[in-house]
């Protein structure tokens, strides 16, 4: 059988760090960093006799990302003790939610290239992070920091919905984008505040059951998860071609050699021996707390894409685009309040700067400037004082160091030739340097021109005006 025989099923366990000041059960501070337990106490280091309080912020922030996802609220919720033995989770087992999750039945909805599709979302529930194993580099043991410990978490699980690595990155980017406009998470990938595992099985496509499943633990980056599925279905379809029995594991992905390997048996709900946490109250909320909250949301992406499309008349391309990320679309709208134009803000976000993050291996919330930086550089290409090839030097330079626009031309000199003369004699002497393709234009070769045109902003550096030069070389090439 062929590998389009079989269908992928895939559902994903999201766990996203929210970013109160606090823990979820003790006041220690959640900042990422510090020296290796120096954000801990008897309480998130399971002391005897220390006994946790709930965060109220915590159960805020989990009712909002579960009204940002179409969720049902559970109003009558409970903490649970998820019991499992890791080294750096020294009381041996996890404050969690079990069957009373805060939020149920929720959906969020990705762009495919069948048009859009719903991922069913199962459940979000609140739990504690882990601490963190350092393995040192030298053999000499592994050292468990527990600064980690006690950071609160939603987990958002998805119903098995998705049968690509492409259905998968695009609901991870939906969610990643609602959480960041919701202010609920920096969703910094990179630090781990947003990590997937990801549950992996192959069928022969018309069949009704799932097929075994392997689970991949906490991978938090975009490109890693394509990868991994990818492998992993590859393997899994290979090994039933084998004759081969999938089983029901744990695995770990190695990026460098671009493989998965088994870490342990997969568990299920009962080998956690899950039961209410004696040590905290149930969570009782009322209607008007939840409408309160829902009051509170701000506009979400899908509503921004719709306004922006009418109110500012950008494509659907450069709509989708800009509101995927809550700092390209806060940065998009504080710099048209400077420029008034739309259309080339959106297209310097959609262009320039998304290749300069993906050159520089960087997500959106990297960008140091603001809208005010952006604006200015946009009213600096309508007055004609830069060419669109100067301006993409300029979000280089900004990227390197903020500082305004007119500034940065200054300093180098950028500043676009308008002067009619100036620029006459820079287009005579490239016609004379370039007979053959004065020639060609006659012959009736247009591309001609935009060569001629090529080398005049070479001769000038990028700093010609390129509509005068067109008309110049119009006028010369039609005496």
């Amino acid at each position: 059988m062929s590998r389009d025989d079989y269908e992928v099923v895939i559902g994903l366990e999201v766990h996203c760090e929210l970013s109160t000041k606090t823990k979820i059960f003790c006041s220690c501070s959640t900042e990422f960093g510090g020296e290796p337990n120096s954000h801990c106490c008897p309480i998130c280091m399971a002391m005897p006799g220390a006994l946790p309080v709930l965060n109220e912020k915590v159960v805020e922030y989990a009712v909002k990302a579960g009204l940002a996802t179409n969720c049902s609220i559970e109003k009558n919720s409970k903490n649970d003790r998820k019991n499992y033995f890791y080294p750096d989770t020294p009381k041996a087992y996890q404050i969690s939610q079990f069957d009373k999750p805060l939020c149920y039945e929720g959906y969020v909805t990705i762009e495919t290239e069948d048009g859009e599709k719903q991922i069913r979302i199962e459940r979000i529930h609140i739990e504690e992070d882990a601490g963190k194993l350092n393995h040192d580099e030298y053999g000499r043991g592994t050292f468990i920091d527990l600064n980690r410990a006690g950071v609160p978490l939603i987990e958002v699980v998805s119903k098995p919905d998705m049968r690509n690595s492409q259905e998968v990155e695009a609901y991870m980017r939906k969610l990643k984008s609602i959480f960041e406009y919701i202010g609920i998470s920096d969703c910094k990938m990179e630090q781990g505040s947003l990590r997937a595992d990801v549950n992996v099985s192959v069928r022969k496509r018309g069949e009704k059951e799932f097929g075994t499943r392997t689970e991949m633990k906490n991978m938090n980056s975009f490109r890693n998860i394509v990868r991994a599925i990818d492998y992993e279905a590859e393997r899994q379809i290979e090994e039933i071609e084998k004759g081969n029995k999938i089983a029901q594991e744990s695995l770990r992905w190695d990026e460098i050699s671009g493989r998965t390997f088994s870490m342990r048996d997969k568990e299920d709900a009962q080998d956690y021996r899950y039961f209410p946490e004696p040590d905290l109250v149930a969570i009782r909320l009322s209607d008007e707390y939840i409408e309160k909250i829902k009051k509170q949301l701000p506009e979400l992406p899908e509503s921004r894409k719709k306004r922006y499309k009418e109110q500012y008349e950008l494509t659907e391309k450069a709509a989708n685009f800009v509101t995927s990320s809550k700092y390209y679309s806060d940065l998009f709208e504080e710099a048209i309040k400077i420029c008034n134009n739309p259309k080339t803000t959106g297209n310097l976000i959609m262009s320039d700067i998304a290749r300069i993050l993906n050159e520089r291996e960087e997500e959106p919330n990297c960008i140091k400037f603001t809208g005010k930086e952006l604006g200015e550089l946009v009213t600096l290409i309508d007055k004609g004082k830069i060419s669109s090839a100067i301006a993409k030097k300029v979000l280089e330079e900004l990227f390197n160091e903020v500082k305004m626009p007119s500034k940065i031309i200054e300093e180098k000199g950028w500043i676009q030739i308008s002067d009619e003369e100036s620029i006459k004699q820079v287009v005579l002497k490239i016609l004379e340097n370039n007979s053959q393709s004065v020639l060609d234009y006659k012959a009736g070769k247009d591309r001609a021109l935009g060569f001629l045109v090529g080398q005049a902003m070479k001769e000038t550096k990028g700093k010609a005006n390129p509509q005068m030069l067109n008309k110049m070389f119009l006028e010369e090439l039609n005496k």
